[in-house]
């Protein structure tokens, strides 16, 4: 990455963050805007007339005459009205682009959650789940600092820029316009500077929490096996590498930043020498007073303080330009799934497939080619063939949890249940009504006795509320299987995808969770994909999977059927 590649993205990126970022909660990021300016422009207000009040005050008590005469109520009204003012909009200000920011944020995760559920979502995040996940949350918090530390900052700056050229315009038009000029410039041009400079930092620092989090994941998650094999030594040493990254790229940061505040500090210090020659001669030439004078220099000497504010902003553009270009695609909700999918493939049929092909990720090597499949409703068809094959994509393909690369899938609603059961770290009742978020009581105790756990849920002190462990610790691998038995008869759908359903089951648990399966699934369709023969013996037709390509179609009754069910491994 060069120096220049976080300001240089694509700006297309930028515009598809930006779009649901401003339009969300437009009205109160711009109220958000100028609050901060109005909160600005009434701390410098503040300063000069104060400065002004006690300059003009002193003078006046120079001389009887003038003492006597000279208004001390409006000036001191106005101070306390701008102290007043000034508090009020800071509170409203970080009230309302806090809020803002925050309700923005909220409806982004909800955008990206839902990209993240299309198809083949899920598959990418369970080979990567500690870093996309890490990446998803810490990327959208980025987001933040593009409002609050570069647009709100910019904004009151821009604002304190003109005021204190309008002021410094009414003395003198030239020195107004040539302050504003040089404000803007020598502001704006060093937070850019700064945020080129930060670049590569930021995102090295990014990069090294990243890896540093995953390598204390694996060190804690997997210590046993690393103790086995006799890699702790390097794992920790690898954590201690990402840490030294970490702490490199926090170096480099801080180091910027105490550069960036000795620029802005020298810039207010010429601003106030610039300013202070300039007032001198106009005083000289008898064009302002002293009074005035102490205005512009008290406007001059806060004028540089809101972009100073734009520092850290600034130094964190490496990180946020890293989150836009992260995000960026999945805000594009243009982008069309490949494939088509529907849930109307004809009277008396519950799947139709026509020359599908799918591919894994980005690999573009299919691993399922031009599958053809027709199931009537009601039908009962096991999926065979070696490990490997593609019968767990075929599934995943009906599913929609993969996007075929052509071809098309129109199936009845359905349901799969894969290899894994997934269960959450919640009560028993929860993990049931996944299913169906308004079923009662009674409905989860019904699906329980017909997957055959009533008798065992009604005998924890607990029933339903008994909490569950983390992947379902607590239950048994032919409890959870008949937990996510019970879960599938809540979801009322005509169509069954079943992916080795009692792997790893002990032969009995096996034998009576088929035989359930079986009861009640009534007239639904079944798909299931195997290489037992007690899974396929549910079926009436066989399905031979074989690289890819289904390569027969086998009918019971069959000598072919029966030679297949016979390669099947037993129980």
């Amino acid at each position: 990455m060069n120096k220049t590649s976080c300001l240089s993205t694509n700006w297309r990126d930028l515009r598809l963050v930006l779009r649901p970022f401003l339009a969300t909660q437009p009205r109160w990021l711009l109220l958000g805007c100028l609050l901060a300016a109005i909160t600005v422009l009434a701390g410098m207000a503040l300063l000069g007339l104060s400065g002004w009040f006690i300059t003009a005050t002193a003078l006046a008590g120079l001389h009887a005459a003038t003492a006597f005469t000279f208004d001390v109520f409006m000036p001191s009204a106005g101070i306390r009205l701008l102290a007043l003012g000034r508090t009020a909009s800071r509170y409203g200000e970080r009230l309302v682009t806090h809020d803002a920011t925050f309700a923005v944020l909220a409806d982004m995760r909800v955008r990206l959650f839902r990209g993240w559920s299309r198809a083949e979502a899920a598959r990418r995040l369970l080979m990567r789940p500690a870093r996309l996940l890490f990446r998803l949350t810490a990327d959208i918090d980025a987001l933040e600092s593009l409002y609050l530390r570069l647009l709100v900052p910019a904004a009151a700056a821009l604002g304190a820029a003109l005021l204190a050229g309008a002021v410094l315009g009414f003395m003198h038009v030239a020195m107004g316009l040539a302050l504003a000029l040089w404000l803007v410039a020598v502001g704006w041009g060093i937070a850019s500077i700064v945020a080129r400079r930060a670049c590569r930092p930021a995102v090295r620092r990014a990069h090294a929490i990243e890896a540093m989090r995953a390598r204390a994941v694996d060190l804690v998650a997997g210590q046993t096996d690393l103790v086995m094999t006799g890699r702790i030594d390097a794992q920790r040493e690898a954590l201690m590498a990402a840490d030294a990254q970490l702490a490199k790229a926090d170096l480099a940061l801080n180091r910027l930043e105490a550069s960036a505040g000795f620029a802005y500090g020298s810039a207010g210090t010429l601003t106030l020498v610039g300013v202070l020659l300039a007032v001198g001669l106009l005083v000289g030439e008898g064009v302002i007073g002293a009074p005035a004078a102490a205005l512009a220099l008290l406007v001059a000497l806060t004028a540089t303080e809101p972009f100073a504010a734009l520092r850290r902003g600034a130094l964190d553009a490496g990180r946020t330009w890293l989150a836009v270009r992260r995000l960026a695609p999945r805000m594009d909700g243009s982008a069309d799934e490949p494939g088509a999918m529907t849930n109307s493939p004809g009277s008396g049929i519950a799947l139709r497939l026509e020359q599908v092909s799918v591919a894994h990720g980005d690999c573009g090597t299919p691993v399922l080619t031009e599958a053809s499949l027709t199931l009537r409703a009601g039908e009962r068809v096991a999926l065979i063939g070696a490990s490997g094959a593609g019968k767990s994509t075929l599934l995943a393909a009906i599913a929609g949890e993969i996007a075929p690369l052509c071809g098309s899938v129109l199936a009845q609603p359905a349901c799969l249940l894969t290899q894994r059961t997934e269960l959450f770290q919640d009560s028993l009742r929860d993990n049931l009504r996944l299913a169906a978020p308004e079923a009662t009581d009674e409905q989860l105790h019904a699906v329980l006795q017909a997957a055959g756990l009533q008798d065992e849920v009604r005998a924890l002190s607990t029933g339903l509320d008994t909490r569950l462990g983390e992947g379902g610790l607590g239950l048994s691998g032919g409890q959870s299987r008949r937990l996510a038995l019970a879960r599938l008869l809540l979801r009322d759908v005509p169509l069954w995808l079943l992916d080795e359903p009692t792997e790893a089951l002990d032969a009995a648990t096996a034998h009576d969770v088929l035989q359930r399966f079986a009861q009640q699934a009534g007239g639904r369709t079944l798909l299931i994909a195997t290489h037992l023969r007690r899974e396929a013996a549910l079926a009436d037709r066989l399905v031979r999977v074989d690289q890819g390509r289904i390569v027969a179609d086998l009918h019971r009754g069959s000598e072919a059927f029966d030679a297949a069910m016979r390669s099947l491994r037993p129980d």
